[in-house]
């Protein structure tokens, strides 16, 4: 019968590999992890004991005072800040250095700067442009990759020797040298000569700026200069708080002295400042008609504008023709287009116009143009006719109707019927002259019942 074996996991090959491990270990220990070691520790010795020591190489083969172990759930930094408390201090400070990086990036990393093991005199902080996160200090070096001669830019070319400082002066001292003397004394003349208070190295503010996405340049706008309407502007904030209302810089341009507030937009254009116009539609007095036609000056004389009266009498009295009789509200008549088309609604007056009545012309009743307490009694146009005798005075709606003036019916109660008793011929739809022939004051039963015969048996 075959044993199946185990391969190296055997008896003899446990023990091998436990007794490796230890002799590892071992020699480890004994080496004090040198074995580990990628190179030798910074040697400069600083100014002030840290941590005991005053260069990492002080601390020999003490890993663990630096590298913590994977399963400890501390990160190298942490151990950084217990002999560089000062740091810590900053990491406090978000206008600091460090408290600046470590806002940028999120997560304190001080092996990106500062390195070791590169040998007991390499320098513990490496900076240049191309790993140091300069954005994380307010300016980019984006545009400041390489020297007007090709060579890539250094650090010291901006910052000295003093690498945490900066000297704003650096920036017109050089780009006097790149943009011209005049140009730079002219911009730091207008915009003062802290560059960094605007400028962020990536020129968000710069020429290719934008302007439309806050204020659209448009027609002279987009030819004037900066410094015209950013006046004074010193920083970020001084231009991004720039008034966008018209008056801030038209304000000596109006010669409406404010009549019309400062919405100077809702006439005016950004091609010229005497390209005016305005939608009248959009005010209280919309142009209709002949009113279209009208030159502006004919209503707003004196350039007053705002406050105009609305009135038609306050432009048509000379052309009114009643003399005030119908006060000043023109438009109850005539309208817009003009103004000898005029019409009236009698339906909203005191005396409707029915049957007949709507065909008379104005001026029948409205003699010598007088309209208005001309009076509403038939009589005052309907004399009395000779027929009457006056037997009905002056209420002539009692028989007649504006249907027509003939034939007429006595509507109200008439005695002589009412005596009769009603009966026999329908006499309430009879005309009157069948009874009267003559006048209304005589009448006669034997013009209908002679001789007893008519319709209906009464004497």
């Amino acid at each position: 019968m075959n044993t199946r074996r185990l391969g190296c996991f055997t008896a003899t090959g446990i023990l091998a590999a436990i007794a490796a491990v230890v002799l590892a270990a071992g020699f480890v220990w004994a080496r004090g992890g040198s074995i580990f070691s990628p190179g030798p520790l910074n040697a400069q010795a600083g100014g002030q004991v840290l941590g005991g020591v005053r260069s990492h190489a002080e601390i020999g083969g003490q890993c663990g005072r630096c590298h913590v172990a994977p399963w400890s759930g501390e990160h190298m930094a942490d151990r950084c800040m217990q002999c560089h408390t000062d740091i810590a201090q900053q990491l406090l400070r978000p206008d600091s250095l460090h408290g600046a990086l470590v806002r940028q990036a999120g997560a304190l990393q001080c092996r990106t700067c500062h390195r070791e093991h590169r040998g007991a005199a390499a320098s513990l902080t490496v900076l240049d442009t191309a790993h140091f996160p300069h954005e994380a200090v307010g300016f980019s070096l984006h545009a400041h990759q390489k020297r007007q001669d090709g060579s890539p830019f250094a650090c010291t070319d901006c910052h000295g020797e003093k690498l945490i400082s900066f000297d704003q002066t650096v920036c017109a001292d050089c780009h006097r040298k790149v943009d011209g003397h005049a140009f730079v004394d002219a911009h730091t003349q207008l915009f003062g000569d802290r560059c960094l208070a605007c400028h962020d190295g990536v020129e968000t503010y710069g020429r290719h700026f934008d302007h439309n996405a806050f204020f659209r340049l448009e027609g002279q706008h987009a030819r004037t200069a900066c410094s015209q309407c950013h006046t004074a502007a010193r920083s970020l904030a001084d231009l991004k708080h720039t008034p966008t209302d018209c008056v801030a810089c038209h304000r000596k341009d109006d010669a409406h002295n404010g009549k019309f507030g400062t919405h100077c937009g809702a006439c005016h254009k950004p091609t010229h400042w005497k390209d005016a116009t305005i939608d009248h539609n959009k005010t209280g007095f919309p142009l209709e008609g002949k009113h279209a036609q009208v030159k502006c000056e004919a209503c707003h004389a004196n350039n007053r504008f705002k406050g105009t009266p609305t009135a038609c009498s306050a432009c048509h009295a000379k052309d009114d023709a009643h003399n005030g009789k119908f006060g000043t509200d023109c438009a109850a008549c005539h309208t817009p287009t003009n103004w000898k088309d005029a019409t009236f609604d009698h339906s909203k007056s005191n005396f409707p116009l029915t049957g007949k009545h709507a065909q008379v012309k104005c001026e029948a009743c409205h003699t010598n143009n007088r309209f208005k307490g001309t009076p509403t009694t038939c009589v005052s146009c309907h004399q009395d006719p000779a027929f009457h005798r006056g037997a009905f005075g002056t209420r002539c709606a009692s028989c007649h109707t504006t249907a027509a003036w003939r034939p007429a019916k006595y509507l109200g109660s008439h005695p002589a019927i009412a005596s009769e008793g009603g009966v026999g011929i329908n006499h309430g739809h009879t005309s009157c002259r069948t009874c009267h022939p003559s006048t209304v004051r005589t009448y006669t039963c034997l013009a209908c019942h002679s001789n007893n015969q008519g319709g209906g048996g009464g004497d």
